[in-house]
This record gives C-alpha cells, structure tokens and sequence, in this order.
C-alpha cells in the first residue's frame, strides 16, 4: 500500500517535471526568436 502512495508521488512528480521543462524549453525558443528578428532589424538598418 506505501509501495503504491510512493509510485504515485513519482509519477506526479515526473509529469510536473517535464511540464516544467516543457515551459522552459518554449521560453528558450520564444527568447531565441526574439533575438533573431532584433538582429535582422540591426543588419537591414546597418545596410541602408
């Protein structure tokens, strides 16, 4: 019966970690996106 309450606990705990990760691995990609538009703004008004 513990056995159970303890597999449950790690589950719950693994879902929530890669939820978390997940969300983390989405804000590195958006930041990532961000930075590559600001960039090709500077070089087109660097050119001009």
């Amino acid at each position: 019966m513990a056995n159970k309450k303890v597999n449950a606990k790690k589950e719950a705990y693994a879902k929530k970690q890669e939820q978390e990760g997940k969300k983390v691995v989405n804000w590195i990609f958006g930041v990532l996106i961000i930075l590559a538009l600001c960039y090709a703004v500077w070089s087109i008004i660097m050119v001009a």
